[in-house]
């Protein structure tokens, strides 16, 4: 627009020309994300507004952003206003185009020739306005000069000049939209992460359990409040290494190595030991903590849990201490048992034969109530106690010979309870008693193999001897031996039995329910 002629007549500054809507709402967001607070009073818009007065030979030159009610000058050359009301804004009318706005003489322009900036100080004539249109596209304000007297226009240089300071302008504010936008987000997300932490300190505070924390390299930095309460020391004084003094002198190496391993490799970490209490009492613990790892994951922090455990430790060694007991007297019965046969069969001689079968069985019935009784730390046996290879190791240890093994076992190991031992050891017992007598074993070059196979719902026990003396003829298998490996293999364990009397050794496969093993 370069006369008066050209200009929209009988507009306010909220108007807009053209006939194009506008969210003045959405506009107002706008101005308000560019934080306009921190770019007043700007040395560098200065320069840019100094620069404009001197391109374009004004005394007057301001970078004005229109907001709800008033126009503020965040920079100015030969002005000493900061705003003005928007009612009187000649940059609401330039915001709305997309060139440069030019107004001749402002007392011949019906929008502005009543204006107070016209009729009194500064006494506007001459206005050239370059809009500051947003990324969005939302209208801010403009980078305008003004001059006391009427002008022709600019030159092209000089609307080429004020559209690139416009630019230039824009810019700035820019760059101040995008550090207020990182201001919130980092303020947000250090509130969010102070009131994360207060929300954790209230929760660990409110558990029942010793809650601690470390940095990554292991460094203990933080214990709830009950930890403090339970340990009676003060505030800080455990953290870093500081911790392992707590424990029981007996307890501190071990407990270090422990968490010296899950350091290094990243797993959880659980162990029992002896804290010092407050009162200087030393009460089992059991102690846990996890690795929280970041989407790398690389471990940032160790989270762990100190729980009071010394009642539970006490009621569990009482009670392990009554298993033995009874497990001990009933040990104490198979060898009465045992010695009553024995004294029968000194009694009547005749009786010997069938006395001394009996008295191994009996001694077999032990060994596999030995392996599955409660034991202590001490004289827990080294395999599993619910392992069925265990358990026929146990059994098998008599008929070995040292430097090689007579009976190896093979397959999958199979987890048994106290309830299946005891057919399983009377149905092996009878196997290798046998084989000592008839088959393989009665020979030195004998060997037996036992393979645990699980075809589907049933787990086949394969007994296979080798080396033995050659079998020509069948035999009955109806006796006494024969009767208890029926007995304990299918009665008590619901399984089956086939026996296969090879020219080289017997084979016996035995398959019972997978179920029979262990409740």
């Amino acid at each position: 627009m370069t006369d008066a002629e050209n200009q929209p007549t009988g507009q306010s500054p909220g108007d807009t020309p053209r006939g194009w809507q506008l969210d003045e709402a959405a506009r107002l967001r706008t101005v308000a994300a560019h934080d306009i607070g921190s770019l007043r009073e700007s040395e560098g818009l200065k320069r840019l507004t100094d620069f404009a007065a001197a391109l374009c030979e004004a005394p007057i030159a301001l970078v004005s952003l229109v907001e709800e009610t008033r126009q503020t000058f965040l920079a100015r050359t030969g002005l000493c206003d900061t705003e003005t009301p928007r009612e009187t804004s000649f940059c609401a009318f330039a915001m709305l185009d997309r060139d440069i706005m030019i107004v001749p003489d402002a007392t011949l322009d019906s929008r502005f020739a009543d204006n107070p900036l016209v009729t009194g100080d500064p006494h506007i004539r001459f206005y050239a306005g370059a809009p500051l249109i947003a990324d969005d596209g939302m209208p801010m304000g403009s980078l305008c000069i003004i001059d006391t007297v009427p002008r022709a226009g600019l030159t092209p240089l000089q609307q080429q000049g004020l559209s690139t300071l416009a630019d230039a302008v824009m810019a700035r504010l820019r760059d101040s939209r995008d550090a207020a936008a990182w201001r919130d987000t980092h303020n947000a997300n250090h509130r969010a992460l102070t009131e994360s932490h207060g929300r954790f300190r209230v929760l660990a505070d409110s558990m029942p359990q010793m809650v601690w924390s470390t940095l990554p390299d292991g460094y203990h930095d933080y214990y709830n409040a009950r930890w403090y309460e339970f340990t009676g020391v003060p505030e800080g004084s455990t953290d870093g290494a500081e911790w392992n003094g707590m424990f029981h002198p007996d307890d501190q190496e071990r407990s270090h190595k422990a968490w010296s391993h899950s350091l290094a490799t990243g797993e959880p970490y659980q162990i029992e030991y002896r804290l010092r209490r407050h009162d200087g009492d030393f009460r089992w613990t059991l102690g846990r903590a996890l690795p929280l790892r970041d989407e790398a994951g690389e471990i940032v922090r160790w989270f762990g849990t100190c729980t009071d455990i010394h009642e539970q430790k006490q009621a569990s060694e009482e009670r392990e201490i009554v298993a033995q007991e009874l497990s001990h007297r009933i040990k104490n019965i198979f060898a009465v048992i045992s010695g009553l046969i024995g004294f029968a069969a000194r009694a009547n001689p005749g009786f010997r034969v069938i006395a001394d079968d009996l008295r191994d069985r009996v001694m077999a019935l032990g060994r596999a109530h030995d392996f599955v009784r409660p034991h202590s730390t001490h004289s827990r046996p080294a395999a599993a106690q619910s392992s069925l290879r265990g358990l026929l190791d146990e059994l098998f240890k008599p008929y070995q010979q040292s430097g090689a093994a007579r009976i190896a076992v093979t397959g999958n190991d199979v987890r048994i309870d106290d309830r299946s031992a005891t057919p399983l050891a009377l149905l092996f017992h009878e196997l290798a008693t046998n084989a000592t007598k008839y088959g393989a074993l009665s020979r030195d070059s004998g060997q037996i193999t036992v393979d645990i196979v699980s075809p589907d719902e049933r787990i086949c026990l394969i007994w296979s001897e080798t080396g033995g003396p050659t079998i020509e003829v069948a035999p009955e298998s109806s006796g006494f031996g024969s009767q208890l490996i029926e007995m304990s293999a299918v009665r008590q364990l619901g399984g089956t039995v086939e026996r296969d009397w090879k020219a080289n050794g017997l084979v016996v496969t035995a398959c019972i329910p997978a179920k029979a093993f262990s409740r």
